[in-house]
């Protein structure tokens, strides 16, 4: 597994909500649904290989 770093996330109030409103849907943990929206935006963006070595999402 890749090393995972730890940063401090400045995020408005109405977007962390609607964040853990999807993370709940998705029986997800807050931390994993942002990792998961990031890659996704990241693959879209052709900034990340198809695959990263983790799971499928």
């Amino acid at each position: 597994m890749a090393a995972r770093k730890a940063f401090a996330l400045r995020i408005d109030e109405k977007t962390l909500t609607a964040m853990h409103r999807w993370a709940n849907d998705d029986l997800r943990s807050l931390n994993a649904q942002i990792e998961f929206v990031l890659r996704q935006a990241l693959r879209k963006a052709g900034r990340l290989p198809k695959t990263d070595g983790r799971h499928s999402d």
